[in-house]
């Protein structure tokens, strides 16, 4: 093991030697509300038409390269005029990373904390210096006046704001927003993931700061086994990114499926709807337990706050009940003692819920 440890020294960055992967849960058996992701399948007319769809799929060849097709029916669905710039990815990932890649070695960026955590993973990856900016502790709305310091100090290439937040489920100030957007000497991503549960966004606002992007994605609408997601902003911007974006990163099956999906822009409604009614019922009865704290989410599950040193004992105990959360309390800071539940179906929150008072009468 010598030989090999000395050979991973010589031959990797110190920045991936420092990393640990990232983690995803084994859900076989449980009840999966870990991961944000829509538990509504389509119904099965629709996943006959989709295969049908496939069928047509020329799978000896490359895909469309610029995904030219799909990339018109995003523009459609959120009104974009078709001259409109636009960048796709391999998920919201790849494009975090495509613009972290473009910026010089070394580079500072910048994120409130808790956010998302591929902000802080990717950066260190490429060599970049991130800076976490605490939230606000009793309400985890943004500090702006540590936001503003931090950029006036350390001039961020790149600021990446989630909108509702992630891990929190928060939509931040619009106020501090536009202040951060006005201050930032670079590029402000907001990434929009969580939308169709929230009723905000920034798309209307590209036209009038050259620096802003909005990033968004179509795993929490219903579509995270595709993996697509895409950049909005200035076609001057979009250009830079897409010369570094590897050709026909988006594959064929997905264009084609993605297509088919968002022109049933109606069943996701419906699902989104669903998801919000259920959000509303969860979170009251969450705070109806004696020793919980839920916060309110403009997303599609709710962050929670357990009594002061059980969140370990509370996660494992509904795990063994056969519901899989995320307990966040291992992060620290104003994340201890909190974990956070995907919004599901009636039923599986239910289980969830039963669980959750199970677990705090088990483990007083």
């Amino acid at each position: 093991m010598t030989k090999m440890n000395d050979l991973i020294a010589r031959v990797f960055r110190q920045e991936v030697l420092a990393m640990s992967a990232y983690h995803v849960a084994d859900a076989e058996d449980l009840i999966k509300l870990d991961a944000m992701e829509n538990p509504y399948e389509w119904p099965e007319d629709v996943k006959t038409h989709w295969l049908e769809t496939l069928r047509a799929c020329p799978l000896n060849r490359y895909p469309d390269p610029g995904a030219r097709r799909l990339a018109a029916t995003i523009k459609q669905m959120n009104g974009l005029d078709q001259d409109a710039a636009l960048l796709l990815g391999n998920g919201s990932d790849e494009i975090i990373q495509l613009l972290l890649m473009a910026l010089p070695q070394g580079s500072p960026v910048l994120s409130p904390e808790p956010g998302f955590v591929m902000y802080k993973q990717l950066s260190h990856c490429l060599g970049l210096n991130y800076i976490g900016i605490p939230l606000q502790e009793e309400d985890f709305a943004l500090d702006l006046p540590a936001m503003l310091t931090a950029i006036e100090r350390h001039q961020p290439k790149l600021i990446f704001l989630a909108y509702p937040n992630n891990p929190t489920g928060n939509l931040f100030n619009q106020d501090a927003i536009g202040a951060i957007i006005e201050q930032a000497p670079g590029l402000v991503v907001i990434d929009e993931a969580y939308e169709p549960f929230a009723d905000a966004s920034y798309l209307e606002m590209l036209g009038r700061h050259p620096n802003l992007l909005v990033m968004r994605t179509v795993s929490k609408l219903g579509l995270a086994g595709l993996r697509l997601g895409y950049l909005c902003g200035s076609p001057e911007l979009i250009e830079q990114l897409d010369k570094i974006r590897l050709p026909y990163n988006i594959n064929v099956l997905t264009q084609a499926s993605a297509e088919f999906a968002l022109n049933h822009k109606a069943l996701f409604d419906q699902q989104t709807r669903l998801i919000r009614a259920e959000r509303a019922r969860v979170f009251a009865e969450l705070n109806a337990i004696g020793g919980i704290t839920a916060y309110p989410s403009s997303a599609n599950f709710i962050l929670f706050r357990t009594p002061s040193g059980r969140a370990n004992a509370i996660f494992a105990a509904l795990k063994q009940m056969g519901v899989l959360i995320k307990n966040l309390s291992p992060q620290g800071g104003i994340l201890v003692d909190c974990l956070r539940v995907t919004i599901g179906k009636p039923d599986e929150n239910e289980a969830f819920l039963s669980a959750l008072k199970q677990s705090l009468i088990s483990h007083p």
